[in-house]
């Protein structure tokens, strides 16, 4: 009769400590089991008419570079692109992108009216090679070292204390030389 009552009172506990732990972890910090792994291979025909798609080996060029996941029909990568326009300024590294499930036309069109900041966009139509990045949705944005091995990944829009604070940090240290210093 007693092991009735302990039953409940066991599957409660069981479920408040686990409850406690998730109130405890950051739900913007989405581990990626790529972090310290090399970019997946791929190669993407351009967006842009006459622009340049993008592949892995534009990846490992012995400097460090940034990758976004965006699509024209996403609210929060139009929220952040100006941020891009920002980095590429600030010459640290070249920009890269991956289009989501997008139509070339519609991305072309974006691009025009916010500008490109991008050196080099993949048309990822069916987003496939997103997959293999372990890309959750748009936006998100890695940063990738110069040998082609993904260091950082940042789930959801950036905002600009993430880029002064995480994203710009770790291209100077990696640009310099030195292992990333700051955590993504």
């Amino acid at each position: 009769m007693r092991l009735a009552y302990m039953v409940p009172l066991l599957l409660f506990l069981v479920i408040g400590v686990g409850l406690a732990v998730g109130l405890t972890l950051n739900p913007h910090e989405i581990p990626s089991a790529l972090i310290g792994k090399p970019v997946p291979q791929f190669s993407l025909p351009p967006v842009e008419p006459g622009g340049q798609g993008l592949s892995t080996a534009d990846l490992k060029t012995g400097q460090p570079s940034v990758v976004n996941v965006f699509a024209s029909w996403c609210v929060p990568c139009r929220v952040e692109h100006p941020l891009f326009a920002g980095l590429k300024q600030d010459n640290l590294a070249p920009i890269y992108a991956l289009n989501y499930k997008d139509k070339p036309e519609d991305a072309t069109g974006w691009l025009g009216q916010l500008g490109n900041p991008f050196s080099r966009i993949g048309a990822d139509r069916d987003g496939r090679v997103s997959i293999d990045w372990g890309v959750y949705g748009v936006p998100e944005t890695f940063i990738v070292n110069g040998g082609g091995e993904i260091v950082c990944k940042h789930v959801g829009p950036l905002t600009e204390w993430d880029m002064d604070n995480k994203i710009k940090p770790i291209l100077r240290d990696l640009k310099a030389g030195r292992a990333a210093s700051v955590k993504c």
